[in-house]
């Protein structure tokens, strides 16, 4: 049996972990072709913000949070403004291991309702076309495609090297909304 799984707030003893699911994660996506790309990647993500989590999303005015099982690391997301009404779903990783047990769909629930208890009425994310789970997961889970991009430039939210990311967003109900 699977043990309970809990969404907190990540606290600075959390960040070897998140770290380490960062990396692994990223490192498990890269395509043969594009290992040197997701390492440059990898690196200054890590530089940028996973290796100071707190301060990039308190700077953003945005929440980091991580699921647990126990005392284990099993998952993790960011959110920051997108628009004055809407938060962004960032850095949504579930452990490999740990995959097929709810755990993303109990993440974005959470997601969504940190966005409704401040009266933010929508949240977007963003994924890449390597990762066809996601996608399906997001579409499968009420997200409706905004827009499509080809990534030439990395950054800190994407890895660059003409991969296509798909932008989608979804209208929250607020508590008590007709």
């Amino acid at each position: 049996m699977d043990k309970v799984i809990v969404v907190r707030d990540f606290t600075k003893t959390d960040a070897p972990a998140v770290r380490s699911l960062f990396i692994r994660v990223n490192r498990r996506l890269a395509p043969p072709e594009m290992k040197s790309a997701f390492e440059t990647y990898i690196t200054a993500s890590l530089r940028e913000e996973i290796d100071r989590i707190s301060d990039y999303y308190e700077d953003r005015k945005g929440q980091f949070r991580v699921a647990v099982s126990g005392q284990k690391i099993v998952g993790m997301f960011g959110l920051e403004p997108s628009g004055p009404d809407a938060m962004e779903l960032r850095r949504m990783y579930v452990d490999p291991d740990w995959r097929r047990r709810g755990i993303a769909a109990q993440m974005l629930r959470d997601a969504e309702n940190f966005c409704r208890a401040r009266a933010l009425t929508r949240l977007d994310l963003s994924t890449s076309e390597i990762q066809s789970d996601a996608l399906s997961f997001y579409r499968a889970s009420g997200y409706r495609l905004v827009r499509e991009e080809t990534a030439e430039a990395p950054s800190n939210k994407t890895i660059g090297g003409g991969i296509r990311r798909y932008h989608f967003s979804r209208d929250l109900l607020l508590p008590g909304a007709a």
